[in-house]
């Protein structure tokens, strides 16, 4: 009996587990026909809301102009390569041809202009002897040399603090005027350390020691003077001293009767409006071993142009750079030429003859065609900035109107000019 008992209880088990797998599974597919059509809602959903996106963002971008935009980036990349055309044209006028980069001229708001006359100029010269002291400059402290880099010759800082100061026929009495412009590039190799600077003493005692003295503090991404620090925009997270890449620097310095401008490749950082001493002469100390510079120049005065075109007729400029034997304009070309467009704009009747020379280096005929190469690359630049092409002509003298003599570097200089006779 109770053998039975247990048989029954065994039965009704199997068939209420039975009754309750059937209800489980009949649950779990009804879940899953659910989750399915559920899922199958929500996808449908999010593709009519991406739909719905896409029409709306259509709309604002017509709203916002991005067609504008994308078409004006079409123009713009049309405009670049009709640039690249201009200066590969140059390039074949000249005679010369480089695979070397292109400079990308977009310094359009840099308002430095050197001075009148160049009175001391150092590149240094293809002819300086590698491993040799600089023959322009004199020896203040440490170990400096010429050197080759990338094909140019530079001079070359191997110690640091290593200075030097311009070798000069007086070199203690005061040779700088009250109006004065320095230019000159300076290679920051890569890397990370405090001893990344470059000094630029200015001098208030006619001799050339520089302890405590006022100076320029050149770093790989900003300037220091005084109390005054300014980094170049867009580096201003990048730290003082580090130099990612490797790379020259173009600085500029202006100083007009008690005014000190300091300009850091295509902008000015330092401005001080009362500098409290009349500088005297200059001393140049690098802060780390392989610090190099080139196209060293220091000019002097600085008549506004309008009113060198009322008392003579044209303006005498040597601050528009060439590459070596190329008509291809350098970027620091721009403060000169900002200058000029802007004085045309503000003297709509004013008309220019650009006409370029050089010093009496090299082949007399190539000189020629050179000039004329160079002057067309500066009118075409002002035509592509704005103004009228009936405003301007130009023309090119080669070595033959000679300014200066042709036997320092300092005349060599003030010999490759161009000037803007006014017609």
């Amino acid at each position: 009996m109770k053998n039975l008992k247990y048989l029954l209880f065994g039965f009704l088990l199997v068939a209420f587990t039975q009754r309750s797998e059937a209800q489980f599974f009949k649950k779990l597919m009804k879940h899953a026909e659910d989750k399915v059509k559920s899922e199958a809602e929500r996808r449908s959903q999010r593709r009519v809301d991406k739909g719905i996106d896409k029409v709306y963002d259509k709309t604002e971008d017509e709203i916002d102009g991005k067609n504008k935009k994308s078409k004006k980036s079409k123009s713009s990349k049309k405009s670049k390569a009709q640039q690249v055309n201009n200066e590969e044209e140059n390039e074949k006028v000249s005679g010369k041809t480089s695979k070397a980069p292109k400079h990308n001229l977009v310094w359009s708001k840099y308002d430095f202009v050197p001075g009148d006359t160049v009175i001391f100029e150092d590149g240094p010269d293809a002819d300086e002897e590698n491993g040799e002291f600089p023959s322009r400059w004199d020896l203040y402290k440490g170990n400096i040399e010429i050197g080759d880099f990338d094909g140019e010759k530079v001079i070359m800082f191997l110690d640091g603090s290593s200075s030097i100061v311009p070798y000069l026929k007086n070199p203690k009495e005061d040779y700088l005027p009250d109006v004065f412009t320095i230019e000159f590039d300076v290679w920051f190799t890569k890397g990370s350390s405090t001893a990344n600077r470059l000094w630029v003493y200015l001098l208030d005692q006619k001799n050339q020691r520089h302890s405590g003295m006022e100076s320029l503090v050149v770093m790989p991404h900003s300037l220091e003077f005084g109390d005054s620090e300014k980094y170049y925009p867009g580096t201003e997270n990048t730290g003082w001293s580090v130099e990612k890449t490797g790379s020259w620097k173009h600085i500029s310095i202006a100083y007009t009767k008690g005014k000190f401008k300091a300009y850091f490749k295509d902008t000015r950082l330092i401005n001080i409006p009362h500098l409290g001493f009349n500088p005297t002469g200059i001393t140049i100390k690098a802060g780390n071993d392989n610090m190099y510079i080139k196209n060293f120049r220091l000019s002097k005065g600085g008549v506004k142009y309008y009113k060198r075109i009322l008392s003579e007729g044209k303006i005498i400029v040597n601050g528009i750079k060439f590459d070596v034997n190329k008509a291809t304009l350098k970027p620091e070309s721009m403060g000169p030429i900002n200058r000029i467009y802007k004085l045309m704009i503000k003297q709509p009747d004013l008309k220019f003859s650009v006409e370029g020379h050089t010093d009496s280096d090299g082949n007399e005929a190539t000189n020629l065609k050179l000039s004329k190469a160079r002057a067309k690359t500066v009118m075409a630049k002002l035509i592509s900035m704005g103004i009228d092409k009936s405003r301007l002509k130009y023309t090119g003298w080669g070595e033959s109107k000679p300014i200066d003599n042709n036997a320092t570097p300092e005349g060599k200089a003030n010999n490759r000019r161009v000037e803007f006779v006014k017609f």
